[in-house]
């Protein structure tokens, strides 16, 4: 097929982002270099971005309003729908919560996050990942619970006072575009006491932990999260019609 063929089977990729814009700008770019990388050129992917003010979100997420947080995330999913997406994204980990009530609530599809990552997970042959994210995503069921089930995967959590310096990072700090070395020093003990436990890989299940850490930092294999699910959204765009 020649370009200008793959070109027109573009398809544009709806993101629901801004929890937090930090993260939602490593989305934009991993997903325009990657169908540049695929397409060559001057070519770009083809995005729109509904970007919400992630005050409001925290502040549902931390009175427990999850049903209010669903319902912003589903007017936002139908007014990407409306624009024109072919697909939709939502930047984080944690809004996966509700992401059941999103795509019952939209007519294209909604590429969930914990495919993407226990796809490239079971792909490697891991078995028994480390889990890093809010204490949201890593004490309730309805992330580590889809790993579980569909993947065939052993995931392990952080003790809890572990959890409360991941979750305190993430919200002070990541979300406001601060990296301090005392923080990447922390994860990478905690990821180390993981490891010494039983890990054998570590799912960055935050979209702002790779702000912070890399590959470089551990011995163990990374799943960052951000770049896997910008990934499956790529895939999805280039694939051909039909």
């Amino acid at each position: 097929m020649a370009v200008a063929e793959e070109r027109d089977q573009l398809k544009t990729i709806g993101i629901i982002g801004g929890m937090s814009w930090e993260s939602t700008v490593t989305y934009y770019q991993h997903i325009n270099r990657s169908v540049k990388a695929a397409l060559g050129g001057l070519h770009s992917a083809k995005v729109i971005v509904y970007s919400v003010d992630f005050a409001d979100m925290a502040q549902r997420q931390g009175a427990g309003d999850w049903q209010g947080a669903a319902q912003d995330l589903i007017l936002c999913a139908q007014a990407l729908s409306k624009a024109g997406a072919e697909v939709c994204v939502i930047a984080t980990n944690t809004m996966h919560k509700v992401v059941g009530e999103v795509a019952s609530a939209i007519d294209i599809p909604l590429l969930h996050i914990a495919d993407a990552t226990g796809t490239a997970l079971q792909n490697d042959g891991r078995r028994k990942p480390a889990l890093l994210g809010t204490r949201f995503t890593m004490e309730e069921a309805f992330y580590r619970a889809k790993l579980e089930r569909d993947y065939g995967l052993e995931v392990m959590t952080p003790a809890v006072t572990d959890r409360e310096v991941i979750h305190r990072v993430i919200y002070e700090e990541l979300c406001v575009g601060q990296l301090e070395d005392a923080s990447r020093e922390a994860y990478r003990s905690i990821i180390k006491k993981l490891v010494a436990q039983g890990a054998d890989s570590v799912i960055l299940g935050c979209t702002e932990i790779p702000l912070l850490i890399n590959q470089g930092d551990v011995e163990v294999p990374l799943y960052d999260t951000t770049a896997l699910h910008a990934q499956a959204a790529v895939e999805f765009a280039l694939a051909e019609a039909g």
